[in-house]
């Protein structure tokens, strides 16, 4: 990343915010008569799925979960651009790609934003983009500013052992402050943990285990978790149903990890016996990130009494996203400035994510409808592998909440069963029959979120942090062709054939 004072960080990051927003205001500004057209055509999409009975299949035009009607295949062109942009940028023209990457991003997603508006005569999943990239955008750059305002110092030796302890210990806690809280609390400490031998697997482990894999025990650790709790999945459920997955996964990513850093001659400095193992400066930001945890629950779905915004002032943002906003700028004015200095906190890390994923929001669109097309109307000739496989591989590439929520529709489809009833959610949970279905799109969709960078809020964050304090990481399709692919697909293989295949159990 190009260094420039932070001052000027700042002004940017506050700019992007300002132009983001603008950008979103557009659902609000679109003329009435567009939105009734979207209005009309849901009621009779969900008139039309009660006189089937529930079926999945539905119209070409029309769906489950109302987004409109469907694009043309040719829409995901800018989709594919922008994926192949973050590939090749940094490789093949990095200074260009550095100054002009926003550009890029929003230039892609007006492209899409502007056809399904003016030429489709359809806003809904504009609505849906922003209101997807708002909460995301309000969780991250909260978590990442609060998290960043706690220094951990780990005063042990950089050793496969003790890398190996810290990766679980993180991957465990970030059950209880979410893949991303996790990410940016521990990502600093462990880099310096391994100074003198940090080498670009490091990274890449990491992002395997606590930006992804270790979440999927709670809702709280992983988005795609959160959004079936606002459906209806029972609090416990994910621990008590995926644990024991869980375990043996991260055993085999840690052993792998093990097996390759212990061939790693070099050593890091020996801890200093005047200072404590573990010492931590501006534990007062961990009041903050409690309150961006606590937040995450203020949704009309789980408490009656929280008021839904967008029923009221038809605005795609709520109370949540207000309050995480808000904690961003506190935890900001009242961080410890020892801890940011010794975190060498800036804002590009956050400002590279929030306008790529700004791009990454707005053009993944039609490729969600398309797949989430496909999926209701095939449901009942999908089994439980096509379920896992192909959550876990459109995860990797896609935003993994709303692949998991389309799949989970889909799959509840092949049930007679509505995604939008919290009771048939539950029945679809708990009942021996379709279980297994949730099983595997729930760790399908947490797992393979590691298979890229922007297969999950932090991945990205993590590798533009490492590379701002100079570390080298992989390129885009390096992370994916010699690490992820060779890594993690095996474990994922071996995962769906003891779980989900049905040779084993």
């Amino acid at each position: 990343m190009p260094d420039c004072p932070s001052v000027l960080r700042i002004g940017a990051f506050k700019a992007g915010l300002l132009a983001v927003l603008a950008f979103l205001a557009l659902s609000v500004l679109l003329p009435t008569d567009a939105v009734a057209f979207i209005q009309d055509a849901g009621e009779a999409t969900h008139q039309d799925a009660g006189a089937d009975g529930g079926q999945a299949s539905m119209d070409a035009g029309e769906h489950a979960d109302d987004h409109g009607p469907l694009p043309p295949v040719w829409l995901v062109i800018p989709f594919i651009a922008i994926l192949l942009m973050i590939a090749m940028g940094p490789l093949f023209f990095p200074y260009h790609w550095h100054h002009h990457y926003p550009k890029y991003a929003v230039g892609l997603g007006l492209s899409v934003a502007t056809y399904y508006i003016f030429v489709m005569d359809s806003i809904l999943p504009m609505e849906h983009a922003i209101a997807e990239y708002l909460s995301f955008i309000a969780l991250v750059a909260s978590l990442f500013i609060a998290a960043s305002g706690v220094f951990v110092n780990i005063n042990i030796k950089g050793t496969p052992r003790n890398n190996v302890i810290l990766l679980f210990v993180a991957s465990l806690i970030a059950n209880v402050i979410a893949t991303t809280g996790a990410a940016m609390l521990f990502i600093r400490s462990y880099m310096r943990l391994n100074r003198g031998r940090l080498k670009a697997y490091h990274i890449v482990f990491f992002i395997f285990l606590v930006a992804n894999v270790g979440g999927a025990l709670t809702p709280i650790g992983d988005p795609p978790l959160f959004l079936g709790f606002l459906r209806g999945v029972p609090f416990f459920w994910t621990l008590t149903h995926i644990w024991y997955i869980w375990l043996p996964a991260t055993a085999m990513i840690l052993g792998i990890f093990w097996f390759i850093d212990a061939r790693n001659k070099e050593e890091s400095p020996d801890p200093d016996p005047n200072e404590k193992t573990v010492s931590m400066i501006g534990t007062k930001s961990f009041i903050w990130v409690a309150i961006i945890i606590v937040s995450v629950f203020i949704d009309p779905n789980v408490f009656d009494w929280v008021p839904d915004l967008n029923e009221l002032w038809h605005v795609p943002f709520g109370i949540r996203e207000i309050i995480m906003l808000g904690v961003a700028f506190l935890a900001y004015a009242t961080a410890d400035r020892e801890a940011f200095k010794r975190n060498e906190f800036h804002f590009e890390p956050i400002r590279e994510v929030g306008w790529l994923f700004l791009g990454i929001f707005a053009t993944m669109q039609p490729a969600l409808q398309l797949i989430a097309n496909f999926a209701q109307e095939n449901a009942d000739s999908l089994g439980v592998g096509t379920f896992y496989w192909s959550t876990g591989i459109l995860s990797g590439i896609l935003d993994n909440a709303p692949t998991y929520l389309n799949f989970m529709a889909a799959a509840m489809g092949k049930f007679a069963l509505d995604v939008n009833s919290p009771e048939a959610v539950v029945l679809f949970a708990n009942s021996i029959e379709s279980t297994i279905f949730l099983q595997a799109i729930s760790v399908a969709a947490v797992f393979f979120g590691a298979m890229s960078y922007i297969g999950n809020a932090p991945n990205f964050m993590v590798k533009a942090i490492a590379e701002a304090n100079g570390v080298e990481t992989p390129s885009f399709m390096g992370y994916i062709l010699k690490y992820s692919i060779p890594i993690l697909l095996p474990v994922y293989a071996v995962i769906y054939i003891i779980f989900f295949s049905g040779w084993v159990f």
